[in-house]
């Protein structure tokens, strides 16, 4: 790649055309025109808002391409129902809560200071208990969590329907996702999530709406400190790793390996820095955002997270990219 005048004009304006997205998505805009509002003043009507002040959001909009503008009628460009109307199955709006929120943008504007710094200089932080980000996180990040499930859970086909009962423990488990996809996958399994108090009533909502409310248990408090119970025959760690230093990490698999039974497995979901940076510039990304959000936190090498899971007391690891997406699944045997 040659850096040029027009490259870098475009990463100094990319900023604006993410606080599009992020605003349609907030105001209903895609909802609104997919409904047959065509014209500013039906689509302010509809989001509340200033018939001037959408105006002018719908022509930014038309500009980069999410909308169509013919004179002063309006229509989704191709393919934004199929991804940005949010009764369809493919709908990724609600991921500009998780990957555009405030909580990071914030952040990420004292960037400088937490590369003098080493680490964030944040005082609410990825690592503070209570963090209201991940209530938003456990709300709105479906949509790349159930692909990465399925991943999981066909790797672990084989080995997990010979066990009954399944006993499987999801730490840090936000969502709960993870642990909730299996537990439908795997009819003979029983889920106990483990997160923060203020996150919890989320998982637990989602095991009402899965179905699987009568097999989940829920453990309140640190990762670090609380106890596991079990013993278990999985342990989930997953999108986590990347807060803490390998030092920590292993720590906390070493945590996961004690409690489990015999033959017990591990399942990591994980980003991976696996390659130069322009070839995969992904992890390298989210790795400045660990650095602003976490005191020591990055995305670890693939060497790294075999030798932080084999150090902690795990065998034969499987590991697999998820399609179409920056996530790597590990799967291992307590050994």
């Amino acid at each position: 790649m040659t850096v040029t005048r027009a490259s870098v004009n475009e990463m100094m304006r990319a900023y604006k055309k993410t606080s599009l997205l992020r605003t349609a998505v907030e105001l209903g805009v895609f909802d609104a025109v997919h409904g047959g509002a065509g014209t500013a003043a039906a689509v302010a009507e509809h989001a509340g808002a200033d018939p001037r002040g959408m105006r002018i959001l719908l022509d930014a909009l038309a500009a980069v391409g999410l909308l169509t503008a013919d004179g002063e009628r309006y229509a989704l460009a191709d393919g934004a129902a199929d991804v940005l109307v949010s009764s369809a199955p493919g709908y990724l709006g609600d991921m500009t809560r998780v990957v555009v929120s405030r909580f990071e943008w914030d952040s990420l504007g004292r960037l400088a200071d937490a590369v003098r710094h080493g680490g964030t200089v944040e005082e609410q932080n990825a690592e503070t208990p209570g963090f209201a980000y991940w209530e938003t996180f456990a709300e709105y990040a479906s949509a790349v969590t159930l692909p990465t499930a399925k991943v999981m859970g066909d790797l672990l086909e084989p080995w997990a329907a010979g066990r009954d009962p399944l006993s499987i423990l999801d730490v840090a488990c936000g969502h709960g996702l993870y642990g909730f996809t299996l537990a439908r996958r795997f009819p003979q399994s029983r889920v106990t999530g483990l997160d923060w108090d203020n996150v919890l009533p989320i998982t637990e909502k989602h095991a009402v709406e899965l179905g699987v409310h009568d097999r989940a248990g829920f453990i309140a408090g640190d990762m670090f400190e609380v106890g596991y119970e079990g013993p278990h025959d999985l342990v989930l760690v997953t999108n986590v790793l990347h807060h803490f230093d390998e030092e920590r990490c292993t720590e906390l698999l070493t945590r996961a390996a004690r409690a489990l039974k015999p033959g017990g497995r591990l399942g990591v979901v994980s980003f991976v820095r696996d390659g130069a940076p322009a070839e995969d510039p992904e992890p390298y990304l989210f790795s400045i955002l660990m650095l602003s959000w976490t005191a020591a936190g990055e995305v670890h090498s693939q060497q790294a997270h075999h030798d932080m899971i084999t150090n902690a007391g795990f065998t034969n690891i499987v590991q697999r990219q998820v399609p179409g997406l920056p996530f790597h699944v590990l799967v291992a045997e307590r050994a």
